[in-house]
């Protein structure tokens, strides 16, 4: 979740491990971010310029983050819990994971007493704002659109705010989007297990 506005972490479920990542030319995987419009949406990335992504509280998510994302890896923008929920904009990994400080600071809603600073149980990642689409893609219309059926996000109970997004995937939804970011993918590699 972005820095300075709250929400609540999602509940986790099996992640596909085997799930096969694009890759850019510089070799960066694709990603999809969940957040709340009310609470952070892509303008106020588009504004901001970049923002950290604190208060993930999901081991898997956490993993995502720590084990597998690199600066330069692309990020599709999600606005969950909105009326209609959907993919809003792209953007990339600007910094690498780093301890998430929320966790050490009693007076956020994201403080963990067993988080030690020396040995941080929570991480983040900065991202950077790349594009905003000229309309959001519905939840519905991914829902209908064949050509993404192996998104995770469209699986029955997938509710993790970090997912890994297969190549084809991300390739069409750039498509669906009119997105103007020219991206190409070559290589693809397969997630660590986590």
């Amino acid at each position: 979740m972005p820095a300075r506005k709250s929400t609540t972490a999602p509940a986790t479920t099996k992640p596909n491990a085997a799930l096969v990542l694009a890759q850019n030319p510089r070799g960066s995987r694709c990603w999809l971010m969940k957040s709340e419009p009310d609470v952070y949406s892509i303008d106020d990335l588009k504004r901001d310029g970049s923002t950290c992504w604190e208060g993930v509280r999901n081991y898997q998510a956490r993993n995502f983050m720590r084990d597998e994302m690199e600066v330069g890896d692309w990020v599709l923008f999600y606005h969950s819990n909105a009326k209609p929920p959907g993919i809003a904009g792209l953007a990339k990994v600007s910094r690498e994971a780093y301890p998430d400080d929320a966790a050490f600071d009693r007076k956020s809603k994201y403080f963990d007493a067993k988080s030690d600073p020396k040995n941080p149980r929570w991480m983040m990642v900065d991202i950077a704002h790349v594009e905003t689409f000229a309309e959001l893609i519905p939840l519905d219309v991914l829902r209908k659109t064949p050509k993404v059926e192996n998104l995770l996000l469209l699986q029955r109970g997938q509710r993790l705010s970090i997912q890994p997004v297969d190549g084809r995937d991300f390739k069409a939804i750039l498509k669906m989007a009119k997105a103007t970011t020219k991206v190409t993918t070559r290589k693809v590699r397969k997630a660590r297990s986590s």
